[in-house]
């Protein structure tokens, strides 16, 4: 006669097996962070000139008003001496807790001479660039510098005893005496 089979241990399968799934379920968060969809987005700032662009641009040749026809509007233009344009450039991620991380850096300078035709072309990278130390000193504002006790209850004994009367004569209440 046979008899059915039924498993010795179906309720230690089951807890093994819910077990399991809870670990799971546990450690999938740990292993999401290394996808590439929690990843910052790479953001591209500026104007980004490609070398096919510069390849155009022929000293001696062009003008202002081809290389703004052929680059567009520059980032930034020299203050003083030579006309210069700058077109800066360059591909940012925010991630969260840290800072902007560059991750690709681009100026380009196009010098004109005093008739307004291109003189030089340059494309500078991060290497080229100077770091600039930052003052620690801050300028006095006058005043006096209070604690924060002095500011939490700097007003305590300063309101006089007509202070909540309205003065103005067309204000509700005034004139009342109450």
């Amino acid at each position: 006669m046979d008899r059915p089979c039924h498993p010795v241990n179906d309720s230690a399968t089951r807890r093994l097996r819910a077990a399991a799934l809870a670990c799971g379920v546990l450690l999938l968060p740990l292993a999401l962070p290394g996808c590439s969809i929690f990843d910052a987005p790479t953001v591209q700032r500026g104007n980004r000139v490609t070398e096919d662009q510069l390849k155009e641009i022929t000293p001696g040749v062009q003008t202002r008003q081809d290389v703004q026809a052929l680059l567009g509007s520059p980032t930034n233009s020299s203050t003083f001496g030579d006309p210069v344009w700058y077109y800066i450039s360059s591909r940012t991620r925010q991630r969260p807790g840290r800072e902007l991380l560059v991750t690709d850096q681009q100026t380009v300078v196009v010098s004109f001479d005093s008739g307004g035709v291109v003189r030089e072309v340059k494309v500078l990278g991060p290497e080229e660039g100077k770091p600039v130390a930052m003052v620690a000193r801050e300028t006095p504002t006058p005043g006096n510098d209070r604690t924060l006790l002095q500011a939490l209850f700097g007003n305590v004994g300063r309101i006089g005893p007509g202070a909540s009367l309205p003065t103005s004569p067309g204000a509700p209440g005034a004139g009342t005496g109450r």
